[in-house]
This record gives structure tokens, C-alpha cells and sequence, in this order.
């Protein structure tokens, strides 16, 4: 039974170990779906979506408070809104127009810069402005980056539009523009469980690409783009992850950390993957106008999460649309240079069905 009309709530979360409010809006559609998004890094923390039964389930790992957050999300990212660059740039090191720029190395034991440094995107307090469009609830989330904020050059204003739609669909939009050359590369970083509980290895995957960037000992790409074909990466069919992953588990990342080049054209909306879990019915559609997907299996998960649930090894998959990792450093790769002018313009669908 469809709600009459899509809902939208304001509570205070917490207020982080500075002393900033955070507030969480939980976004209802009319179907009765829900999501609940903190100003805090832009975070989904739940999301709540029918199985074949009707029966609502929370499809997303997070944290219960906003001081788990603040202490543990550096190493798993939950839910969050990654930038200024999502995952790697190697030595932590580019180049715009002759000028070279370093920052931090935040990567463990690898000489890498991830998911936008120490203080990313995903620690930020965002502005929220709460919105009811004919698609369904809206949140829309505002956030200045100054120049130089973890060596990034250039202010960079970014909006991040999060829908809960009618259809049951997760739209993320994403704007940006700069006022020096810059990069830019952003992701959405949810976990996901389809079955709301237990690991992700009965899920089935496909992924629409054709070809994947290989990696090197520090995961970062060699900068070769090959074939996906008679490798473990080819998931063009559905394959059950527990048997694509056991290929993986005696390698350096134990299971997906992946960046496949997906079929398309970079900047049109196309499909990227399908999600499902055969036990709730509940699929997962993933689209996307960004040219790679990175898969990640949540090979190394070990935290106590929401509820009291631990979340172990496969507990959730990552699907991150988003450019492909040191792209600054490969020429051959799709360019994240953003000049002042332009605009940087993303949208990612996560789509919600149930097969019987």
C-alpha cells in the first residue's frame, strides 16, 4: 500500500568532539521506503527497502552513534560522500598545468593518498536544505572546500542532491565548480547487504564491463586497461560473489578491490551492475554517467556496527561509480581536471526491485 505522499523529518544526531550540531533527515517516499542521511560527511545510515514480502530491511552497514563516526570511519568509510579524490593517487603526488602538489599519505602502510586525505570529505559538515519534488523526498547537501584543504588547490563548492524516488530508486547528484584547476573525483561509499543481515556471499553480481585496470603491489593501476575475459574480474554474467571471491582470497587484496571500465559512454547515464539475494528478492540496480566502478567486497571489515551487529569479512559490497584511481597520473585514463568555468556534474541511481 502506497503512502499518500512522500515525508521528511529533522532530528539532532549529535554534536561532533568540536562541538557542531549534526542532524540526521529521514526521507520517506510514497512506498513507504526509507533513508536516513547525516550532515556529517553527507552519510546515508539507513536505508530501509521491501523485500518480496513487503517487509522493510536496512541494506546498509553504519554506525549507531555520531562518535563511531567521528573515531572508526577513517578506515571503513560508511555511507559517506568521498572527495575531494576517491580512492588512490600514488605517493600522493600530481600535476596541473607544471604545478605539482602533494598530499597526505593516509593509505596504512602504502604510500598512497586515499579517499580524499584525513580529513575528507567524509568528515565535513555539510549545509542541508530538505526538499519535496514530484520524484519523491530530497536532500540537498552544500559544502565549500577551501583552497588548499588536504593540498587540494582551487575553492571548490560542491552540492550533493540525495532523491528517495517514488520507484524506490537512491538518486545521488553531484556539483561542483572551482575557482583554480583542480581535481575532482567523488563517490558514494555505502556498504550494501541485501539481505540485511549475514555476509554478502550469496549475492549475485554482474557487472557491465568489458575490461578492468590491473593494479600493482600499492593497488594502484599500471595504467593498462585489459579484457575482464578468462580472468577472476569477468563478471559480464551473474556469478554467485562467494565463488568469484574464493579465486581472490589467497591474493593481496582477499577478494574484489577493483576498478572496472564499464561499457558506455562516459557522461551518459548507462547501467553499471546488478545486485540481488536470492533469499529476500530484493534487487539492486546500479546506474551510472561516471566511467568506472569500483567493487569492493569488504574484504577487510572488523567492527562492531550498528545495532551491535559485527561486521566481519563480506559483510557488505561496495559499488563506487566514480573515475578510475590515479587518474591524474594516466594520461590514457578519462580526465578529473576541473577548471574554473566548468562544471563538474555526476549522477549515480541505485535502483530498488524484488523478484519472486
Amino acid at each position: 500500500m502506497e503512502y499518500l505522499m512522500c515525508h521528511i523529518e529533522k532530528e539532532l544526531f549529535g554534536s561532533t568532539s568540536e562541538g557542531t550540531p549534526v542532524y540526521q533527515y529521514t526521507l520517506i517516499n510514497k512506498k513507504g521506503s526509507i533513508a536516513k542521511i547525516i550532515t556529517y560527511g553527507a552519510i546515508l545510515r539507513e536505508l530501509w527497502v521491501p523485500d518480496k514480502s513487503g517487509t522493510l530491511s536496512d541494506v546498509v552497514l553504519g554506525f549507531d552513534t555520531l562518535q563511531e563516526y567521528e573515531k572508526k570511519n577513517s578506515h571503513y568509510f560508511f555511507g559517506a560522500i568521498v572527495g575531494r579524490y576517491a580512492n588512490r593517487i600514488s605517493r600522493g603526488r600530481f600535476s596541473i598545468d607544471g604545478v605539482t602538489y602533494q598530499l597526505a599519505l593516509n593509505d596504512g602502510d602504502r604510500p598512497n593518498a586515499l579517499h580524499g586525505g584525513v580529513k575528507g570529505f567524509y568528515t565535513r559538515i555539510f549545509k542541508a536544505i530538505p526538499m519535496k519534488t514530484p520524484n519523491g523526498p530530497s536532500l540537498v547537501l552544500k559544502y565549500l572546500s577551501h583552497d588548499g584543504e588536504e593540498g587540494y588547490p582551487g575553492n571548490l563548492d560542491l552540492t550533493i542532491v540525495y532523491t528517495l524516488t517514488n520507484s524506490n530508486e537512491l538518486k545521488i547528484e553531484y556539483t561542483a565548480t572551482t575557482d583554480k584547476p583542480t581535481i575532482v573525483n567523488l563517490t558514494h561509499h555505502s556498504y550494501f547487504n541485501l539481505s540485511g543481515e549475514g555476509t554478502i556471499l550469496d549475492h549475485e553480481l554482474s557487472v557491465n564491463a568489458y575490461h578492468y585496470t590491473p593494479v600493482d603491489e600499492n593497488l594502484i593501476p599500471t595504467g593498462e586497461i585489459v579484457p575482464v575475459e578468462n580472468t577472476p574480474y569477468d563478471l559480464r554474467e551473474a556469478k554467485n560473489l562467494g565463488e568469484a571471491i574464493d579465486p581472490l582470497k589467497t591474493s593481496l587484496t582477499k577478494g574484489f578491490d577493483t576498478n572496472f571500465v564499464l561499457n558506455g559512454k562516459c557522461g551518459e547515464l548507462k547501467l553499471a551492475a546488478v545486485l540481488k539475494d536470492r533469499k529476500s528478492g530484493r534487487k539492486m540496480e546500479v546506474y551510472t554517467t561516471e566511467p568506472g566502478l569500483q567493487l569492493y567486497t569488504g574484504n577487510f571489515l572488523d567492527v562492531k556496527g550498528k545495532c551491535g551487529r559485527y561486521y566481519s569479512s563480506y559483510s557488505g559490497v561496495c559499488l563506487e561509480a566514480q573515475h578510475f584511481p590515479d587518474s591524474p597520473n594516466h594520461s590514457n585514463f578519462p580526465s578529473t581536471l576541473l577548471y574554473p568555468g566548468k562544471v563538474y556534474h555526476q549522477i549515480t541511481v541505485y535502483k530498488f526491485d524484488v523478484e519472486r
